[in-house]
């Protein structure tokens, strides 16, 4: 992989402007400082090799050089309203689910609100980040990473303990060696088709059909605590109940068991699935 390479691969999509690095800190860092000295709409960073690479709640992500994909894509006039900000986690993990599915035929989930498992077990994450001036939007970064061959695997990119999430990478999971450049080219293709579609009903519907856990028991918790109330949330001090889907801002859906609606949208909140021998609740 290199800058002719890539330039090459990805030149019918048009976009205005590609950097790539051998190597770098973080590639939605690298976006950020772009966006501040002028970036373009749909500007494209990517690297080989990832040494501060992060997810939610600044969780390590590193990708070894040649074993992962790594990029940002910078919006900077989002054709949506500012409101829809909460779906953009889900445009790529759709995007990254469409791509891998029809490119490899591998099952794909999205485990709300922003990793990809492949047969249940972790293959990426998505990072969303917006960046604002007072309170216009200055540009939306939307930052990708997944694992394409077994080194990528290792202990430092692995989910916490007691999430029961198995890592893996698409190669091991289909059998084969994967061009890390033709899936690039497929997900950006994906992530272009959708975003016209963001404010539309049929979105969440997307979403939603592929949503991990779905009408079965999870626990939330928020890092090695149970979920605390935040604003936007209606989660209690540790809620327990069964996943029914999302809200039209892509806040999750849970009913818990006494049969009580509960939303949660905002917060580094955590989500793993558990054995509870109880019917579904009816609702309050």
């Amino acid at each position: 992989m290199d800058q002719q390479s890539i330039e090459s691969s990805l030149a019918d999509l048009h976009l205005p402007a590609i950097r790539f690095y051998y190597r770098i800190g973080s590639t939605n860092d690298e976006a950020g400082k772009w966006i501040g000295s002028g970036a373009q709409d749909l500007a494209l960073i990517i690297a080989d090799e990832q040494t501060a690479g992060r997810g939610r709640a600044q969780r390590r992500w590193i990708s070894t050089p040649g074993a992962c994909l790594a990029f940002s894509l910078i919006l900077l006039s989002p054709p949506f309203d500012a409101q829809l900000l909460s779906r953009l986690s889900g445009l790529a993990s759709v995007a990254v689910r469409d791509a891998v599915q029809r490119n490899y035929d591998l099952p794909v989930q999205i485990k709300w609100p922003n990793d990809i498992l492949i047969d249940q077990k972790k293959a990426g994450g998505v990072l969303v980040e917006a960046q604002w001036s007072g309170e216009t939007l200055k540009g939306v970064i939307i930052g990708i990473g997944i694992n394409i061959a077994p080194e990528s695997v290792s202990a430092v990119n692995l989910p916490p303990a007691g999430l029961n999430f198995p890592a893996t990478c698409v190669e091991s999971e289909l059998g084969r060696p994967v061009d890390r450049l033709e899936l690039l080219h497929a997900i950006l293709q994906e992530i272009l088709t959708w975003l016209p579609r963001l404010s539309l009903p049929d979105f969440i519907d997307e979403w939603e059909s592929s949503l991990a856990f779905c009408n079965q028991w999870v626990e939330l918790s928020a890092g090695d605590i149970p979920a605390r109330p935040q604003p936007g949330n209606d989660i209690a001090l540790q809620e327990v109940g069964k996943v029914i889907g999302l809200s039209q801002n892509g806040a999750l859906k849970i009913i818990t068991r006494t049969g009580k609606l509960v939303t949660v949208s905002v917060g580094e909140v955590h989500l793993r699935p558990i054995a509870i021998d109880q019917p579904f609740p009816p609702l309050d």
